[in-house]
């Protein structure tokens, strides 16, 4: 059983910071690519950016030069730095990971298809 969890979400001013986190529990061998999403209301889920294994990081245009993804593999553990936040930002975040499993002598990877319940953020005066 593989969980992700995130936190770190909660209310902000426009033009604040907030840094979200992801943890990575149960039985697997590694963590492959990990991604950030987000669901604004009545929108689609979108992707916010990407991390590898060896931490090269890809990002939407829309959060460029504000976000910044990081990993922290020894905690199991991806973050999501945002800053300049705008009310626009507004929206669930999920985490989701691409799990290595070990069966025998092979490795397996489950593609990017664990997702955490997600965190709340809320950019607003």
């Amino acid at each position: 059983q593989v969980q992700l969890v995130e936190s770190g979400g909660g209310l902000v001013q426009p033009g604040g910071s907030l840094r979200l986190s992801c943890v990575v529990s149960g039985s697997f061998f590694g963590i492959h690519d990990m991604g950030w999403y987000r669901q604004a209301p009545g929108k689609q889920r979108e992707l916010v950016g990407t991390i590898t294994s060896d931490s090269r990081t890809r990002y939407t245009d829309s959060v460029k030069g504000r976000f910044t993804i990081s990993r922290d593999n020894a905690k199991n553990t991806v973050y999501l730095h945002m800053s300049t936040l705008k009310p626009e930002d507004t929206a669930v975040y999920y985490c989701n990971a691409d799990i290595i499993f070990r069966q025998g002598d092979a490795y397996v990877y489950s593609g990017r298809n664990y997702w955490g319940q997600g965190t709340q953020v809320t950019v607003s005066s």
